[in-house]
C-alpha cells in the first residue's frame, strides 16, 4: 500500500524522466531492541542502531520502497534486488519515462551498476576514490573551464578521465568536476598549489555533457532533507516495540502516513507542496476551534481562512 500510493503520483501524468534516489539513514537506539546493533553511526559512534534504507522518486518527492535493516547493515551487493525491484515499480508507473537511479558513493559496487544497465536504466553515483583512480585524476588533461570567477579565472572545471575498474560494465564514464568553491560533501584536494577541490562520478549514460552529469546527480539531495522531515514530522526516527518485525511495520505504517498527505496535499492544496510536514499539520490539521452551545444547537467556531472552514462551508 506504501508503494502503491507512491507510484499513484508517478503514473497520474507522462515523465519524461522519472530518478530514484536511494539512501540509507541511521536510527540510533536507546534500549535492548531486536536488531539493534552497532554499526555506521556518523553522530553515535558504537551505539546500537537501525539501519534502513528508503527509495524516493525526486519527481514527486513520494517513497517507493523502504526496508528497516539491522544496524550492522551497509549498502552494497545484497541490496541489488531492493534497487531491482524499485526499477520495476517505477517503469511499472511510467513505461515510457527514461530512469535514472541515483545513490551516493556506495553506489560504487559492480554488482549494483551491471543490475541498473542490465534493466535498461542509467546509474549516477559517486566514486570511490582509490589511489589508482586518484593517481589518474591527478594528472588529467584535458579540463575544461565552465565557470569563471569575478577576476575571469576558472572557477569550476570538468574533465572525462579514461579510468576503468575491471569489474565495472564497458559503458562506464568517469566525470571529474574540480571547483574553488566550497561546497558540501567530501571532496580531496590534489592539485600543490592550486585551490581545488575534486568529485567524481560515474554514470553509464553515453553523450550527456559532464557538467549536466554533476548537476543532475547534485539534484539528488533533495532526499536528504525528505528523510529529516519523516523522521522528525513522522516520527520514522522512533520506534515503538522491542520486536524487529513490529518496528519494519511501524515504519512502513509512517511512510504510509506521509505518501498520504503527499497526494492529499498534491490534490487538494497544490500551492503547498513546498511545505514540510509540520506547517502542512499546522495548516491543514491543527486548526483551532471553539465549540459554541446554544438553545439552537451546537456549533464549532474554525477560523475563517482555514481549510476546515472551507469544508464546514
Amino acid at each position: 500500500m506504501l508503494v502503491d500510493h507512491g507510484l499513484a503520483l508517478v503514473a497520474r501524468r507522462k515523465h519524461r524522466f522519472v530518478h530514484i534516489d536511494v539512501d540509507t539513514t541511521v536510527e540510533p537506539l536507546f534500549g535492548m531492541q531486536e536488531g539493534a546493533l552497532p554499526g555506521p553511526n556518523p553522530r553515535y559512534h558504537g551505539r546500537p542502531s537501525y539501519h534502513p534504507i528508503l527509495a524516493r522518486v525526486a519527481e514527486v518527492d513520494a517513497i517507493v520502497g523502504a526496508k528497516l535493516r539491522p544496524g550492522d547493515t551497509s549498502f552494497g551487493e545484497a541490496d541489488v534486488p531492493f534497487v531491482e525491484e524499485c526499477i520495476d515499480r517505477a517503469r511499472a508507473a511510467a513505461p515510457s519515462a527514461v530512469i535514472y537511479v541515483r545513490i551516493d558513493g556506495a553506489g560504487d559496487c559492480s554488482a549494483l551498476m551491471h543490475a541498473v544497465a542490465m534493466k535498461g536504466c542509467f546509474f549516477l553515483t559517486k566514486a570511490r576514490m582509490s589511489p589508482d583512480l586518484v593517481g589518474m585524476v591527478a594528472h588529467a588533461t584535458g579540463w575544461r573551464t565552465i565557470d569563471w570567477d569575478a577576476d575571469g579565472r576558472p572557477r569550476r572545471q570538468v574533465a572525462e578521465v579514461p579510468f576503468r575498474c575491471s569489474d565495472w560494465p564497458d559503458s562506464v564514464r568517469v566525470i571529474a568536476v574540480r571547483t574553488r568553491d566550497r561546497e558540501n560533501g567530501k571532496q580531496i584536494y590534489l592539485w600543490e598549489g592550486l585551490d581545488y577541490t575534486v568529485q567524481v562520478f560515474l554514470t553509464n549514460e553515453p553523450v550527456e555533457a559532464p557538467e549536466d552529469v554533476a548537476a543532475r546527480y547534485d539534484l539528488r539531495a533533495g532526499i536528504e532533507p525528505l528523510i529529516g522531515d519523516l523522521k522528525h514530522g513522522w516520527g520514522c526516527g522512533r520506534v515503538p516495540s522491542h520486536s524487529f518485525n513490529a518496528n519494519h511495520a511501524a515504519l512502513l505504517l509512517k511512510l504510509l502516513t506521509a505518501n498520504l498527505m503527499r497526494r492529499y496535499v498534491l490534490d487538494h492544496v497544490p500551492h503547498l507542496a513546498s511545505w514540510r510536514t509540520p506547517w502542512l499539520r499546522r495548516a491543514l490539521i491543527l486548526v483551532p476551534g471553539r465549540l459554541a452551545r446554544s438553545a439552537r444547537g451546537t456549533k464549532l467556531h474554525v477560523p475563517e481562512r482555514s481549510q476546515l472552514a472551507r469544508w464546514l462551508n
